[in-house]
């Protein structure tokens, strides 16, 4: 949806700062449906829960194609965040049970790079889509390969046992933490600082650059590259430098990038170069992150994984949710500020937090 805002804002009749909250939309329904949906299938093996997942997010595909008006299409978003989440997190624990042992890891990794090029070629795909043809035109092309996903995981993924259920009493008590709560709560500014920039990434491109229509979907592509740099950026510094290192230079490039960005407005060499250079640092980020939480309570990592994602959505959420309030009161181009103040914030958490770590690991 990013990367066609500006033209789903028009065919409905909204500003871009109003259709900027069908990310807010699917985010909130992701974090918050996710984990209740899942629970109420937990008696269900995983083959059935990929399969409602699927047909889920068909009925949200299709509300979006056939329902008109701008609050129908936002409660089809929310519609599809509730399928998306679903099927990510049953798709991780299938991949992991169907693995021979020792190699879950491999498995789960395939899915995540799965999602990843999912999103490097989708939205400048669906720029360019949008372009040609219309919006709607990218609907029809997920729905029909939403069927031929349905009919795969019908026909090769078997039945199997779910996991044991864990209540959101169990998960929600690891918050009374205070180191995993300050991690999260870095988890959550940070990508505060990303959804807002991210969610209107078409029109501050359009604002920041002059650039055709082929350029930003151009740009859009290299952005996506940079991301899968980022990931893999993410995993070699972690081991050659530490997770804090890690971390604190992942965000404290988002911060300069971000900042700069809104100094050098008009050069393309200059914006595009610091825009991949951001995409690299927060990509890097979400899976040191992931790393960071599981030793922090390795005994469950499982729930430490939820909760970060759940927390990843919540920002998602917010971000778009305060960007588009920027973006409709001032400018597309305070994006921008909102990601680097978020940013720092998480950025101030964290280096209090590794502080406080360091220190009672020095009296021990």
């Amino acid at each position: 949806m990013v990367g066609i805002l500006d033209q789903v804002a028009s065919s409905v009749g909204v500003s871009v700062s109003a259709a900027g909250q069908l990310t807010t939309a699917f985010s909130l329904a992701n974090a918050i449906g996710t984990p209740l949906v899942i629970l109420a299938a937990t008696k269900l093996d995983r083959r059935r829960q990929l399969l409602i997942a699927l047909c889920i997010l068909l009925l949200g595909i299709v509300s979006t194609l056939a329902l008109p008006g701008f609050g129908f299409l936002m409660v089809s978003r929310a519609v599809l965040g509730v399928a998306t989440g679903v099927f990510i997190v049953t798709a991780y624990g299938t991949a992991a049970q169907l693995a021979p042992p020792g190699r879950q890891g491999r498995a789960m990794s395939n899915v995540a790079m799965g999602f990843s090029a999912a999103l490097v070629f989708g939205v400048p795909i669906g720029r360019v889509v949008a372009g040609a043809y219309d919006w709607k035109t990218i609907f029809w092309g997920l729905g029909f390969l939403s069927l031929l996903a349905l009919v795969a995981v019908a026909r090769t993924i078997p039945a199997s046992e779910s996991e044991a259920p864990v209540s959101l009493r169990r998960q929600l008590s690891y918050l009374k933490k205070p180191k995993i709560a300050a991690t999260l709560g870095v988890t959550f500014f940070v990508f505060i600082g990303y959804s807002a920039v991210n969610t209107y990434i078409t029109p501050f491109l359009a604002t920041l650059i002059p650039i055709s229509e082929k350029g930003i979907s151009a740009v859009l592509l290299a952005l996506g590259i940079a991301s899968l740099i980022g990931s893999k950026a993410g995993g070699f510094l972690t081991d050659r430098i530490g997770t804090s290192r890690t971390l604190l230079i992942s965000m404290s490039v988002q911060v300069v990038a971000l900042v700069l960005l809104s100094l050098f407005t008009g050069s393309v060499s200059m914006s595009v170069s610091l825009l991949m250079l951001w995409a690299i640092a927060i990509w890097s980020f979400g899976p040191t992150q992931n790393f960071n939480l599981i030793s922090i309570a390795p005994e469950a990592s499982s729930i430490m994984l939820s909760l970060n994602s759940s927390f990843i959505q919540l920002g998602f959420a917010a971000g778009a949710g305060i960007g588009g309030i920027a973006v409709g009161s001032s400018s597309v181009m305070a994006v921008s500020w909102i990601g680097s103040a978020a940013i720092l914030t998480g950025l101030s958490i964290a280096a209090v937090s590794f502080g406080r770590t360091h220190t009672y690991a020095r009296i021990e």
